[in-house]
């Protein structure tokens, strides 16, 4: 036998890696190529039928559809960027994914070995920049290395739910070594993890607080998951009103009538005003980034049921709290119920009168949803996006008033997904999001829904849809404002808005050049048939863009309602702040304060609380 036959089979050190991946079921690679990255994308093409490359206009946008694909699927996704600049676009998405502990890893470009410390064209120390955002900060030091610390960063990724960075000296991936497998991947890992579990006696306890207490709220998170049924039906047996966090929207049936929706700015008016009236709350499953403004309005007991236990104490401090997963929690509450160790709560004033507020605003938001506008409002565009949208769409929202409508008229159910920015609240992760979800999920109807002001930012990539063959439909709700920001800016003592008008652009014609078929509406009227016509050629394969000319009017800011005690009296006001910079009407009364955002069938909490004659 020859000298040549008994040579072990070798591999380029980068297809190597690429396999590695593949392993831990990565689909697809989303990226910008550079010269610094040349030794991985030869391998991405030697291993293209095994693994595709996404190749992105922007690197933020690469590091964001990972990001967005991550929370999507729970699985690793893996973005990439070139030394310098490519590496530096990436640290947006890569933050999103930190915050929102999504496991990510990004590949970074880096001179030849042979080059470093030489002050080479685009070299730089990059492992210290992503020391912050990143779980996991490696430099490749040898070829024969590279496939061990990609395996190991997709590790500690999942490990950490969040960013591992890897950064490649460009020359290594040409390298042939060994052809033997690299990859830790097992079925182990893909077992969920154990979750804690409550004790009876912890049900019991939180129970009895529950029914000492004479205005219970329950502060429901995401960590509910698969559970939301059954809290609708404790929330009966027990009598308590649940208030969402935004990532709990669809977990929860939207249609209870005991689901108030959500607290603070994104908020339901129903869900602020049981909030700021609570004598206790229980945060179930949930982490509430806003919780410093939100939970220190007033004085209430606090009892914490979470997964997480070095989440305890972070919003407020503890009155009880218990270690478990929330619908582990949920359901040993229902079988104490059910086998009558704990008793059945009978009707409640608080609960009547929270039901019958929410009653009151959902009466409201189906008014302004139903109703005609020319000019166009944002209300009729969730008409018909809910009209269209199919049982099991994926939705991808940007930052921005779109967050805040998608939360008030937005259908979602637990079989949509849906994702947005949720922390670090990035304005351009819809379009990513949108590529991500259509990649991952193509047997879904994907709906892409931006304003004009986070949309711009990232608009380039609309060609990746079209590149891609990606049948999104693009819903930009454009008003030539930053109009989040607009209303933040309605309430701060200064004398006129300032940085948040936009030049308008033509959205429509922008993506028609782009070889996108795409429609503009500027009134109620013409929604319908601009809504039906992005549904027939989305489901042709082709994606589809609806430039939608709303006006800039804020939505009822909820959020300025507050409470006080006068002679002994409850006392629902709005806050002072309110139209601090005199933009808009400022009114005397809670009933002009509604009557200025077309509410004049709204009435205040303290309306039911003294028709049910809830004990304050």
């Amino acid at each position: 036998m020859s000298t040549e036959q008994n040579k072990p089979a070798t591999v380029p050190a980068s297809v190597a890696m690429l396999r590695v991946l593949e392993s831990w079921g990565v689909k697809h690679i989303y990226g910008y190529p550079g010269g610094s990255f040349n030794s991985t994308m030869a391998a991405l093409d030697a291993e293209k039928e095994h693994i595709q490359f996404i190749h992105v206009r922007h690197e933020q946008v690469a590091a964001l559809a990972a990001s967005a694909d991550a929370k999507l699927t729970g699985h690793v996704q893996v973005c990439f960027g070139s030394a310098g600049p490519g590496a530096t676009n990436l640290l947006t998405g890569l933050y999103d994914a930190r915050e929102d502990h999504a496991p990510v890893v990004a590949l970074i470009g880096q001179v030849p070995s042979t080059n470093m410390n030489y002050d080479y064209f685009q070299e730089f120390a990059e492992n210290p920049m992503f020391e912050d955002v990143a779980v996991y900060d490696r430099t490749v030091m040898t070829p024969e290395s590279l496939p061990y610390v990609v395996d190991k960063a997709v590790r500690e990724a999942y490990k950490h739910k969040g960013v591992a960075v890897v950064v490649i000296p460009n020359n290594f991936g040409y390298v042939q070594i060994p052809d033997t497998p690299y990859s830790s991947s097992s079925p182990t890992d893909r077992k969920p993890a154990p979750l804690p579990h409550a004790t009876d006696e912890e049900v019991r306890e939180v129970v009895r607080l529950i029914k000492e207490a004479k205005r219970p709220v329950i502060h429901v998170g995401r960590g509910i998951g698969a559970g939301g049924e059954k809290l609708v039906e404790l929330s009966k047996k027990l009598q308590v009103p649940l208030v969402l966090t935004g990532l709990a929207k669809g977990l929860v049936p939207d249609e209870y009538e005991a689901n108030l929706g959500y607290a603070n700015r994104a908020a339901c008016k129903a869900a602020d005003e049981a909030f700021a009236t609570a004598d206790l709350v229980i945060a179930l499953g949930s982490n509430f980034p806003f919780a410093n403004l939100v939970y220190r309005t007033h004085e209430f007991k606090f009892v914490q049921i979470d997964a997480d236990a070095g989440r305890f104490g972070s919003h407020h401090f503890l009155d009880y709290g218990v270690w478990s997963d929330a619908t582990s929690f949920v359901e040993s509450a229902l079988r104490l119920l059910e086998t009558g160790e704990v008793e059945e709560t009978e009707s409640t004033p608080f609960f009547r009168a929270c039901v019958a507020a929410n009653q009151n605003w959902r009466e409201y938001l189906q008014k302004m949803m139903n109703r005609e506008s020319d000019p166009l409002e944002f209300e009729a565009v969730y008409k018909q996006i809910n009209r269209v949208a199919e049982e099991d769409a994926l939705f991808s929202i940007d930052v921005g008033d779109n967050i805040i409508n998608s939360f008030r008229y937005l259908n979602l159910t637990p079989k949509n997904k849906w994702t947005i920015s949720a922390l670090f609240a990035s304005m351009g992760y819809g379009l990513p999001g949108a590529i991500a979800g259509a990649l991952s999920f193509p047997e879904r109807q994907i709906f892409h829904i931006a304003g004009d002001g986070a949309y711009s930012m990232v608009m380039q990539d609309l060609i990746t849809e079209k590149k891609y063959g990606l049948p999104v439909i693009n819903v930009i709700t454009s008003n030539a404002s930053l109009n989040f920001i607009k209303s933040e800016q309605d309430d701060i003592a200064m004398p006129q808005h300032s940085g948040i008008f936009l030049e308008d652009q033509d959205f429509a014609m922008i993506a028609q050049g782009m070889g996108v078929e795409a429609v503009t509406v500027r009134s109620s009227a013409e929604l319908p048939a601009a809504f039906d016509k992005a549904v027939e050629v989305t489901k042709a394969g082709r994606p589809f863009l609806i430039d939608a000319k709303i006006t800039d009017k804020r939505g009822l800011p909820v959020e300025e309602l507050e409470f006080h005690m006068e002679d002994g009296k409850l006392v629902e006001t709005i806050n002072a702040n309110y139209n601090a910079n005199g933009t808009l009407h400022h009114p005397e009364t809670l009933e002009e304060f509604f009557a200025s955002y077309d509410g004049e069938e709204l009435l205040p909490m303290t309306h039911y609380f003294e028709l049910e004659g809830v004990e304050i």
